[in-house]
């Protein structure tokens, strides 16, 4: 389990795994709900994350057993006044592009639930591992609202507009077999496997460089959606910030001499 772990309020904890860090979801009272304290603290785990050099892939996961997580909390919300809906949105917002701007790869662990707000944390991540119990899904106009953790943004840059309207439109569930046929999940593993198979995942992308591995990241995300032409400036910034690095030095050292690199993170 990691041995160390750093708490973020009740509700969040960080792991570390040589330069694997583990993101843990740990409301088990609430299946997960993310509450306002919770996101702050998600929110806070991720600043601190982001500002780590020796974090070079992030995994998100979830200590319920039946679930990853269930989204907003919606007894919390169904309390606010309207002015106090208002004044929770900054703090609901931080907490989503808290995991989406992790500048480091990041893959979420799915298992049970993960609908609404917490199929919106997975869609933040690079990657989305689930177990064969996964149940996903973005229900919120079915309660009155809309997706508001980025589901509208993300989910047509992974399955195309046509699929995710159909998904965001009639709110429904989607088990673990169908959501890797649609491609809402990448890696679909036996059950009760996602956390050992996400963390060795994130330990294959952490053996490479950090540097290589921010500056990819950063080109993906920032190309998304722009012409070819305007893309391929976007990954040439991206080169020469890494193509005088010592991560590149060590790594064309290494290939040469034919051994591990030790990768400097510079």
């Amino acid at each position: 389990m990691g041995t160390d772990e750093q708490r973020y309020g009740e509700f969040v904890g960080v792991r570390r795994h040589g330069h694997v860090a583990e993101l843990v979801l740990d409301r088990p009272k609430a299946m997960n709900a993310v509450s306002s304290e919770m996101a702050r603290s998600i929110a806070a785990a991720c600043d601190a994350l982001a500002a780590d050099p020796q974090v070079r892939a992030t995994v998100l996961t979830s200590t319920h057993e039946r679930a990853f997580c269930v989204g907003a909390d919606l007894k919390e919300r169904n309390s606010f006044t309207d002015a106090e809906l208002v004044r929770q949105r900054p703090t609901a917002r931080a907490c989503y592009t808290g995991v989406l701007d992790l500048p480091m790869p990041t893959v979420a662990a799915v298992h049970g639930f993960a609908l609404g707000g917490g199929f919106e944390l997975a869609l933040a991540c690079d990657l989305i591992v689930a177990d064969a119990t996964a149940v996903v899904g973005l229900p919120e106009v079915s309660v009155g609202v809309i997706p508001g953790g980025g589901g509208t943004q993300l989910l047509p840059r992974r399955v195309g507009a046509a699929r995710a309207a159909e998904l965001v439109f009639t709110a429904r569930r989607v088990e673990a077999a169908e959501a890797r046929e649609l491609n809402l999940v990448d890696v679909l593993v036996d059950a009760g496997e996602d956390r050992t198979q996400a963390l060795a995942l994130a330990g294959r992308i952490a053996a490479n460089s950090p540097v290589g591995l921010r500056a990819a990241k950063r080109a993906m995300r920032l190309g998304h959606g722009l012409d070819l032409r305007a893309g391929l400036e976007v990954e040439d910034a991206a080169w020469r910030s890494v193509a005088f690095s010592g991560d590149r030095a060590e790594g064309v050292a290494a290939f040469n001499e034919k051994r591990k690199p030790q990768w400097p993170g510079e």
